[in-house]
């Protein structure tokens, strides 16, 4: 399939473009109290340059910062397209990050103003005030409990009530503004993790957001009709790619939930045609199908593990290519199995799911794909405003992340570094010359991930900061070593150790959920987390789960020794970042004891 053409227009100017022309077609989905509200094309305009117009009455000049502050919802795009509208420049920001991360993001930032969903979010950036001389004005989307502050926030509605005065005595500027729009015009500054220091601002044009286009779309296969919900961080490129890169260029609607907590509930009752979830989602899907399963009675986990084992083999195979039986088989336990599965997690309509951001376990793919989900396995970075290559449904090569995607090139330079370069690659990072030096050179994107090819499909082996080098000279990945470990519904990280040291060993965290489940049983009594890890059943449980582990790999990167934690990884103790990737010198230092005892 080709790329399709895309419109030589920016975001803000294509959703002008659908409130022409498509005025009354179902834009926005979003659920308020069990009841989901629909906003059409026209609405969605309107409140969007209503909600622009205000911030221009508030001062915010062409080029202005705008930071926002919130989970998913109608308020959030509406607010980064009012931004955009008025040629401003919208910076994410994490809602789960502390106050002092969120001091960082906005004083580096230099955003002039910020939306909060509400009052918790309010809370960090009046904590963070005295750090933010240059922020001027401060917007609540919902105010319900607001307490009463010497500098009361304005409420969004006053900001779209402020934008709709202001357009009767400025009628024709948002099409002003909107037609002397440039390609080259800064959209967003998307903060990077931040997994091994500050995080960075990348600048996004809306050349960049435009370039990424066609290749999402071809991979999405996404038109008009499609349905999705948006749930990730709209903070993170990849939720931006979702929810308004291909939606807004095609014109197809967009499904907001409650919260985050109600995700699989509302799975169900959109049914998607794609989606993404990062490896954690998969494998909190995967641990949820373990855990019903092992409710059910024995002939039920019987005909599963049948199931599992018959249609194992055809999970990476083109369905072209099956053979008369393997389709009456697989025919058979779908209907006997894998559809009350697919309902279950909500992606029985699913015609592609993705899984990126950070590596994923082979056996988690390959049960996706063995239980009928499509499940494909993409690349890409910030700088790369989203994917870069991406596995095909039809041409799955288990552990690698598949072909450069339309509009980029991907190839590998010293050291087996994997570059790109093309319409995607953003504009550099904001206030750092240096990084931005260092990671933009002679034209290509210098990702810092080591890569190589595998049947002509990129595989990524680690990134290149973090390859080990054993006492006895070996070369080590330990994401490699992590995911194997971690395809047990039992182990929810892995830490991997090995750098200068004459073995590999790790630092265990256990899934709560599961080993609860498991343990209530085997009949342990536990008390806490803390109680669960130290029972000696347990400690047996992760021994079997880790030679498991072993087992798939050379004797060299085998896990000789290992430790429980006692405690969740946790974003607010440094451990891991907004997106949940680990801080893995910040672990080294925090348990230094631990780990030494590992090789006492």
């Amino acid at each position: 399939m080709s790329a399709p053409e895309i419109r030589n227009l920016t975001l803000p100017q294509m959703l002008r473009a659908h409130a022409k022309e498509r005025p009354d077609a179902l834009a926005l989905r979003q659920k308020d109290f069990g009841i989901w509200q629909a906003y059409t094309w026209q609405d969605y305009y309107r409140r969007a340059r209503h909600f622009g117009l205000g911030l221009r009455a508030l001062g915010l000049p062409e080029g202005g910062h705008v930071a926002i502050i919130s989970e998913n919802r109608v308020e959030w795009v509406v607010a980064q397209m009012g931004i955009g509208l008025v040629k401003g420049i919208c910076v994410g920001v994490y809602p789960t990050s502390p106050w002092n991360e969120v001091a960082y993001v906005l004083e580096h930032s230099d955003a002039e103003m910020v939306v909060c969903e509400d009052q918790e979010q309010t809370d960090k950036v009046l904590e963070a005030r005295p750090r933010l001389p240059q922020l001027k004005h401060n917007i609540v989307i919902d105010p319900k409990g607001l307490r009463s502050y010497s500098e009361r926030p304005s409420s969004f509605e006053d900001i779209e009530t402020k934008g709709r005065e202001f357009e009767k005595t400025h009628p024709e500027i948002i099409d002003q503004l909107l037609d002397s729009q440039q390609m080259d015009d800064i959209a967003l500054m998307i903060y990077t993790s931040g997994s091994t220091g500050r995080p960075k601002g990348a600048m996004i044009s809306w050349g960049n957001l435009q370039a990424a286009a066609p290749g999402l779309i071809e991979l999405l296969g996404v038109d008009q009709h499609s349905r999705s919900l948006s749930y990730l961080p709209l903070c993170h490129v990849a939720e931006q790619a979702l929810t308004n890169i291909a939606p807004v260029y095609v014109g197809s609607a967009v499904s907001f939930g409650e919260s985050l907590r109600t995700v699989q509930e509302d799975l169900r009752e959109i049914a998607p045609t794609f989606f993404l979830g990062v490896p954690r989602i998969w494998e909190k899907l995967h641990s949820a199908i373990y855990i019903k399963m092992q409710e059910t009675g024995r002939f039920r986990q019987w005909l599963f593990n049948k199931a599992i084992s018959a249609c194992e083999p055809m999970a990476t195979k083109p369905k072209a290519q099956w053979r008369a039986g393997e389709h009456i088989t697989y025919n058979l336990y779908y209907w006997l199995v894998f559809r009350a599965l697919q309902n279950f997690i909500g992606l029985r309509r699913c015609t592609i799911a993705l899984t990126g951001a950070a590596p994923i376990s082979t056996g988690i793919l390959q049960f996706f794909r063995t239980v009928g989900v499509p499940l494909v396995e993409v690349f890409g970075q910030t700088e790369s405003t989203g994917v870069a290559t991406a596995q095909r449904p039809d041409n799955v090569c288990l552990g690698t992340v598949g072909t450069a995607v339309a509009g980029l090139e991907v190839t590998l330079g010293e050291q087996n570094e994997i570059i790109m370069r093309g319409g995607t690659v953003f504009k550099g990072y904001y206030k750092n010359d240096e990084a931005t030096r260092a990671t933009l050179r002679d034209g290509w994107l210098h990702t810092g991930d080591v890569g190589e090819w595998k049947e002509g499909q990129l595989r990524i082996v680690d990134r290149l900061k973090d390859i080990m080098i054993t006492a006895g000279g070996k070369n080590l990945s330990p994401t490699e070593i992590e995911n194997t470990i971690k395809a047990s519904p039992y182990i929810k990280e892995c830490i991997v150790i090995g750098e200068a040291r004459k073995y590999v060993s790790a630092l265990i965290q256990i899934d709560f959920d599961t080993a609860a489940k498991w343990a209530e049983q085997e009949r342990i009594a536990y008390t806490t987390f803390r109680s669960l890890t130290e029972h000696e059943k347990v400690q047996e449980l992760i021994q079997a789960e880790v030679d498991k582990g072993n087992e798939q790999l050379p004797q060299v990167a085998q896990i000789k020794r290992f430790h429980l934690l006692s405690k969740e990884l946790d974003h607010d103790d440094d451990e891991v970042t907004a997106t949940m990737k680990v801080r893995r010198s910040k672990i080294y230092e925090k348990y230094g004891d631990v780990i030494e005892g590992l090789y006492s």
